[in-house]
């Protein structure tokens, strides 16, 4: 028996979308993990090959690593959730945790630039699969499967896209605006069951894919002085998987340090 004192005792949470050490998957896992969860992550290195130029193929490993020196159990599972059932092989994996299923977070997302002049069927159906459609499965399977008593958390990772337009970012901007309206609505739904749903908008988060030159134009924009760091997005996340947060469910929280559109 793990003892944390005030922090998650054998509780699991699943984070999707953890394949890079700078990602905010990775962020998620490790603050989870800082409150006593374990922690079951997915990662697709084929995305990351693509889309990261810094990306490393062994980031899920180490990952996993920092997760144990931690003192939680933690594994990894590489699934491509662009796949019709890949929410079937996450949730199975779970009975491999004696930890009781506690917490989902919905990370993982698939993202590419372009205009309505290049917008395609094959490019919205990834948007759909990734960030709508298994998201959602992912979501109601979660709420069927938590164990009576169990007061759950699901919280959902999204954008700005409801705070004005996106230009050159319309199939992602419509597949993430889609996550806003399923968590408004599966939270009266799940409310009965003592399953609490939020979405959080980080704004510009710095995960390893701004230039110097990115930086420098975003960081003006930030009363702070800079842009996002993947902890900030972390750290709400963590909140809203305590019990400090039982009351908060339904919401859309725009955490972006005051970025200025």
């Amino acid at each position: 028996m793990k003892n944390y004192g005030d922090r998650a005792l054998n509780q699991l949470a699943i984070v999707t979308g953890a394949t890079r050490l700078e990602g905010i998957g990775a962020a998620i896992s490790l603050a989870l993990a800082d409150r006593g969860f374990d922690i079951l992550y997915t990662y697709w290195p084929n995305y990351d090959r693509i889309h990261h130029d810094e990306y490393s193929q062994n980031d899920h490993v180490k990952l996993r690593e920092l997760l144990v020196e931690k003192g939680v159990r933690a594994e990894g599972i590489e699934v491509d959730l662009s796949r019709k059932n890949a929410f079937q092989d996450i949730l199975e994996r779970v009975n491999r945790f004696e930890s009781k299923l506690c917490v989902l977070v919905n990370n993982a997302a698939y993202s590419t630039r372009g205009t309505y002049e290049e917008l395609d069927a094959d490019e919205l159906d990834l948007h759909y699969f990734v960030n709508v459609r298994n998201m959602a499965l992912l979501s109601s399977g979660f709420c069927k499967n938590i164990p009576a008593g169990v007061k759950g958390k699901i919280i959902n990772m999204t954008s700005g896209q409801s705070l004005g337009p996106m230009p050159g970012e319309l199939a992602y901007a419509a597949s993430k605006g889609a996550v806003e309206a399923f968590t408004k609505t599966l939270a009266a739904e799940a409310a009965p069951r003592g399953i609490t749903v939020n979405a959080i908008n980080p704004g510009p988060t710095d995960t390893g894919w701004m230039t110097e030159e990115i930086k420098k134009e975003l960081s003006g924009r930030f009363p702070f002085g800079r842009p996002g760091q993947p902890m900030d997005a972390a750290r709400l996340v963590s909140f809203l998987a305590s019990p400090e947060a039982e009351w908060i469910t339904g919401q859309v929280i725009h955490s972006e340090g005051g970025f200025i559109r």
